[in-house]
């Protein structure tokens, strides 16, 4: 299945899944999600397949573990896999400890056809060969093949039971090695209190959190190599200029509670046109008279107001975004393109890279295009969240000049 015979190089397919609703609702939604996403395995034939996916599970994991069993059996034993002959699963399912659960769930392929792949063991400081498949999950914690952290609860006070945090691999193929990182960044917790400033309080959160994880994957315990980054960030557009800009010419009422005369709805009106209402925002709703606004042109409109990575600009790159904000979409089967009016429609699930995989995704010794991000399942209801896909090839040769340092430490 894997390669097209007249592009050379070694195809690599990255994807990022917050997959929460699958399993609220997995009679309606699994055999959707399933079918979309092999189809992008159709359409890019990779050699290498990462799939990082964040609320693994559900927010129930105990009542989802029979679901979660048979979402990584139809995963492992589909027709669309059965030429990758080599898998790696990391599942935290250790949903019992406050202190380590993480919800997220990392999944590998490795095509037939690929030869010489090696997974770095961070205890042994060395690469293996990989081979076969294998299953990992409860307690991560002991696994020497990734780095698994959650965030520490003084990050995101307000939440008592945050599941946030990051799950590291480091791969060699083709002589090029690169870590991958699964991570889930905090939420808004209220559109209320994410509207009072620019940039809101909650974007510090994140800011602080994935600076940690970016400190974390470049400390001087092992080599320096190239990495991704992909998961649900939880960027969110800045709400107050959203705001401003939605709303320019409504009048705003604010509604307070009687007993603690705390602000729980503001509502924008037109000036005229009978006081229509524009724009509703409370705690948990964010309910704009016009949704088209987010689709148009796949909203390109509003990404001048996604600008939580700019503060990483210097760390991290990430291809021109084409595709409309992955989140909050309609749960509801039937429902593919609408959102929910719960939150302000923005583009949480990415994929970024350091400058140096930037090198990597690039790097092309043809004209043709060379690397596709893009959302999955358009038209097709994947849950609250559609997954977010980077397609690209390592061209042949890219990793030779760091191919010494990666054969030298292999272990059979």
């Amino acid at each position: 299945m894997a390669g097209k015979a007249a592009a050379p190089g070694t195809a690599v397919l990255l994807v990022t899944a917050n997959v929460g609703s699958l399993f609220d609702d997995p009679e309606n939604l699994q055999k959707n999600w399933l079918r979309e996403f092999y189809q992008v395995m159709h359409t890019h034939k990779p050699h290498f397949m990462a799939l990082h996916c964040q609320e693994f599970g559900g927010k129930n994991y105990e009542a989802s573990m029979s679901h979660v069993d048979k979402f990584v059996k139809e995963l492992l034993s589909s027709d669309t896999m059965k030429e990758y002959n080599r898998a790696r699963v990391y599942l935290d399912e250790n949903y019992k400890s406050q202190e380590h659960f993480t919800a997220l769930g990392s999944f590998y392929f490795l095509h037939e056809s690929l030869k010489n792949i090696y997974q770095f063991d961070f205890k042994a400081k060395k690469y293996k060969k990989v081979t076969g498949k294998e299953i990992y999950s409860d307690t991560l914690e002991s696994t020497p093949m990734l780095e698994k952290e959650k965030f520490p609860q003084d990050y995101f006070p307000e939440c008592k039971w945050s599941r946030k945090g990051f799950i590291r691999t480091r791969w060699c193929i083709a002589d090029c090695a690169f870590d991958l990182v699964n991570i889930h960044l905090f939420h808004d917790a209220s559109n209320l209190v994410a509207w009072e400033t620019s940039p809101s309080v909650y974007s510090g959160v994140r800011h602080k959190a994935l600076g940690y994880v970016l400190d974390r994957i470049i400390d001087q315990r092992f080599e320096k190599v190239s990495y991704f980054v992909f998961g649900d960030f939880n960027f969110r557009l800045d709400s107050k200029s959203v705001v401003e800009t939605l709303c320019t010419k409504a009048t705003m009422q604010t509604v307070r509670a009687a007993d603690t005369n705390e602000v729980v709805k503001l509502i924008f009106r037109e000036s005229d046109n009978d006081r229509k209402v524009v724009l509703q925002l409370e705690k948990k709703l964010f309910d704009y008279f016009n949704q088209d606004v987010f689709r148009d042109n796949n909203g390109t409109a509003l990404l001048e107001f996604d600008k939580e990575l700019s503060v990483f600009k210097d760390r991290l790159y990430e291809l021109d975004i084409s595709f409309p904000p992955s989140y909050p979409y309609s749960e509801d089967s039937s429902q593919g393109e609408q959102y929910m009016n719960t939150r302000c429609p923005a583009w949480c699930d990415r994929i970024l890279m350091s400058l140096s995989a930037k090198e990597l995704v690039l790097k092309s010794e043809s004209e043709e295009k060379v690397a596709t991000y893009d959302h999955i399942g358009p038209n097709v209801c994947m849950g609250d969240h559609k997954p977010v896909f980077l397609a690209f090839r390592i061209a042949p040769g890219a990793g030779k000049p760091h191919a010494h340092v990666h054969k030298c430490c292999v272990v059979q």
